[in-house]
């Protein structure tokens, strides 16, 4: 039996996925940030506890706007179909999570076939006492930036396989990326060279003395100088003077990779991004 997730259950939800901080930090941050149940705020979302009675042992969440986390670490069969039976009928935009874990789940909501980027990251992890120190100024994204910003994400979206296939829908999306981190969520900071803008760095999960790096992005007239390696150190060492201790990202190609391992991040598991070119609606307890 599975049941669902009420506010009595936050401590106990927190509890359970500390144990497992590298592949919990979407769960934790919106559940930390939001609570549990659906608001207006997109990243609010509905949880689902596994077993329904005893210890926590497994848990399931759908953010406001459709995207799919979990954390089951025994990859109990039970689990993933009582999930997928519940969430039946509602929308889903992509899913993340642990890499075997994550397809154990798609193949009990029935989605595998239908999910066009479906990829295994590797999964890294860095002690903030380690970071080294780099030089380079940063800066809030401000009003001003609208247009900058929204062709920076325009491009980050593609390049990562995350724009929808819509081209209307890929620049709203930007759009959106823009405005939200204008208003300072997720965070994100811009490194500046000679009072420009030339690269980008955001945060985005933060729970205790955990973060989680995300959108990084260098424009492709400014890559292979090392702007990537440097706005990302200096972001976390932001992070780590407001008493972050331990930093987690994954990265989406050897390039990406080997510029994190640069600055001192270790691969320690892989996981999954599964994103379907459009809005799909779970079935439900269908076993692929």
């Amino acid at each position: 039996m599975i049941r669902e997730a009420a506010p009595a259950d936050i401590p106990a939800m927190e509890a359970f996925l500390s144990r497992h901080p590298e592949t919990s930090m979407f769960l934790r941050s919106n559940i930390a940030a939001q609570g549990v149940g659906q608001t207006e705020h997109p990243y609010s979302g509905d949880y689902l506890i596994w077993p329904a009675e005893g210890p926590i042992r497994a848990i399931f969440g759908i953010s406001g706007r459709g995207f799919l986390m979990l954390q089951c670490p025994g990859q109990e069969r039970e689990a993933f179909d009582a999930a997928a039976a519940h969430f039946a009928g509602r929308h889903m935009r992509g899913l993340t999570g642990e890499a075997g874990q994550a397809r154990a789940y798609l193949d009990a909501l029935g989605l595998t076939a239908q999910i066009e980027r479906n990829e295994v990251e590797p999964l890294y992890s860095l002690d903030l006492a380690d970071l080294p120190e780099v030089p380079g100024k940063l800066r809030a994204p401000e009003p001003g930036d609208e247009a900058l910003l929204t062709r920076w994400f325009r491009a980050y979206i593609a390049d990562t396989g995350l724009a929808p296939a819509d081209p209307g829908e890929a620049q709203e999306e930007a759009e959106r990326r823009a405005r939200d981190v204008i208003a300072g969520s997720p965070p994100c900071r811009l490194m500046i060279e000679d009072g420009q803008p030339v690269a980008m760095a955001a945060l985005n999960a933060e729970v205790a003395d955990v973060v989680q790096v995300g959108g990084v992005y260098v424009p492709r007239e400014t890559r292979n100088r090392g702007l990537g390696r440097r706005v990302t150190a200096l972001l976390l060492a932001q992070a780590r003077e407001s008493g972050a201790r331990l930093a987690l990202l994954f990265a989406a190609n050897p390039a990406a990779a080997r510029a994190y391992e640069g600055i001192g991040f270790r691969r320690i598991g892989d996981y999954r991004v599964a994103m379907p070119d459009r809005v799909l609606t779970i079935p439900g307890g269908v076993s692929a």
